[in-house]
């Protein structure tokens, strides 16, 4: 379905207001919520502590990274690949990351998998042809899986623009960004993620960080 204010403002940065408001509940509450006290107990050494991260944030990246990757990068590595990778990464610096508020955390592991991410592909493009193509099957499943809300809006080339934009946000306003466009989250856990006192004051935050994000595109068409 054609959101009606990307129609009307005539502008593909206002799509990204249309997902805002039409991105589908993601179980990404119980993950913030749990994630302080389960980062301290990985810290010291639990394991349990860090499958239970992997068990609740592993789902979320996935669903996240879906159609990020191009086709030409898919058969030799899969989404689930690079989201393991990411994880594996961000765990072993688990002492050295600054995840202060819950969404911090999640919009860390949304950075290192980016990373990972735009290193498959720029990887894929030196590949030769008949390497690329070596799992069709894998390509195949892939390929069928529904893509993250915001790549179906925007598609894979304005995504590298907003992901370019969103980089250029203070940390608070990125996180606000990533959790209500991205994973759907309510105000109410959007304040708690970032510590702002009420689901009003986060529902400010995000509309800031929108139309910041909005002229940060719109400035990179005119470059």
């Amino acid at each position: 379905m054609t959101c009606p204010a990307s129609e009307a403002a005539g502008s593909d940065s206002a799509r990204i207001y249309c997902v805002s408001l039409s991105s589908p509940k993601s179980p990404v509450t119980q993950a913030l919520g749990s994630t302080a006290d389960l980062l301290t107990a990985a810290r010291s050494g639990d394991e349990q502590a860090v499958r239970r991260l992997v068990e609740l944030y592993r789902p979320l990246l996935e669903r996240w990274a879906r159609g990020r990757l191009p086709g030409n990068a898919r058969g030799l590595v899969e989404t689930s690949d690079l989201v393991q990778v990411a994880m594996v990464r961000a765990l072993n610096r688990i002492d050295q990351i600054d995840a202060k508020r819950p969404g911090a955390f999640l919009a860390y592991l949304r950075r290192t998998l980016l990373n990972q991410l735009r290193n498959e592909i720029r990887n894929a493009s030196r590949r030769p042809a008949s390497a690329a193509s070596m799992d069709e099957e894998g390509r195949d499943l892939e390929a069928s899986l529904p893509a993250s809300p915001l790549v179906v809006e925007l598609g894979s080339e304005l995504i590298e623009r907003y992901d370019d934009a969103l980089s250029g946000l203070p940390e608070t306003q990125q996180i606000a960004v990533i959790l209500r466009v991205e994973f759907g989250c309510g105000h109410g856990e959007i304040a708690e993620a970032i510590g702002s006192p009420s689901a009003n004051a986060a529902r400010m935050v995000v509309s800031r960080a929108l139309v910041r994000l909005a002229k940060k595109m719109d400035e990179t068409t005119t470059d």
